[in-house]
């Protein structure tokens, strides 16, 4: 009988908070700045609807790959101490060969220079 009043009331006092968060989080009046997409009180000098450079798309994702390939790259000092040196040797070199082909592609093809 205890246990359902004790219960009872902890529904109770969390609908009560959820309601006073639902009625405290409603905004309660509209600027034109706070509707602006930058929010900082200045009109905008452009469109925030601006066309995204691809250049940026593809340092970001050079960047994004080559982090990846660090990450990959840390086991490889721990497999140092457990597997025969001539093997470590192989994959190490395997692995830095693939970054170095990769690098020498995106060089040919332009990506690294920041001019378009």
């Amino acid at each position: 009988m205890l246990l359902t009043k004790i219960m009872i009331m902890i529904m109770l006092i969390s609908n009560i908070m959820m309601f006073l968060s639902i009625i405290l989080s409603k905004k309660s009046f509209m600027d034109r700045e706070k509707c602006s997409p930058f929010e900082c009180g200045f009109d905008p000098k452009s469109s925030a609807r601006i066309p995204f450079s691809l250049h940026f798309f593809l340092i970001t994702m050079i960047f994004l790959i080559f982090d990846v390939e660090i990450a990959l790259i840390f086991p490889v000092i721990p497999l140092f101490k457990m597997v025969n040196f001539i093997i470590w040797i192989k994959i190490s070199f395997f692995f830095i060969g693939i970054l170095l082909i990769g690098i020498y592609h995106e060089w040919n093809q332009n990506m690294l220079n920041w001019t378009n």
